[in-house]
């Protein structure tokens, strides 16, 4: 007896005989015995539960870890965000450390509610340099991890200096002896 395999498009492998079958042989089964398998069938019963109760809890602490990364990587955007908005009030020229809270503060008030908790807006000014830094701490998806985030912006202050007369700029190109 010989025993061809043939695929189909459906991608269903299914056994075709071809020539004498043995006597007492079913057809599709091609001489196998079922005692064996089902010993052994009988052995393994509840394993694919076991395995479920292992795998599923891993599965679905690995998806609320990736929405944890996420809210914590949008949250620290707002920060971001909130710190540069806080330092473009902050380093104008006129502008105060108090400037820049109240604009950072407006900014977490109108994107934070949601990602980012406990809001907390620092601003320095120097003469050179503003600085502002937002943090808090991310919205918790997975119990007992609470993230930090952190948001800096820092830039150099803005300052008027009136041209002096006789300054003279050595990089400008040089104007020809009849024009002014």
């Amino acid at each position: 007896m010989t025993v061809l395999s043939r695929q189909f498009r459906v991608g269903v492998r299914r056994t075709v005989q071809h020539g004498p079958a043995r006597a007492g042989s079913r057809p599709g089964r091609a001489g196998r015995r079922a005692g064996p398998r089902l010993l052994r069938l009988r052995g393994e019963r509840g394993s694919v539960s076991a395995e479920l109760v292992v795998a599923m809890p891993l599965l679905l602490l690995l998806i609320l870890l990736v929405a944890q990364f996420a809210l914590w990587a949008h949250a620290t955007h707002i920060a971001q965000a909130a710190a540069a908005q806080g330092l473009a009030a902050a380093r104008v020229t006129g502008g105060t450390t108090t400037s820049g809270a109240s604009a950072a503060d407006q900014i977490l008030t109108q994107l934070g509610k949601g990602p980012l908790h406990d809001p907390r807006v620092a601003v320095t000014r120097d003469p050179q340099q503003a600085t502002v830094r937002v943090t808090g701490t991310a919205t918790s998806v997975v119990p007992f991890l609470h993230l930090r985030v952190h948001g800096e912006a820092t830039g150099p202050v803005e300052v008027f200096r009136p041209a002096t007369r006789g300054f003279t700029n050595p990089d400008a190109p040089s104007r020809p002896a009849g024009r002014r």
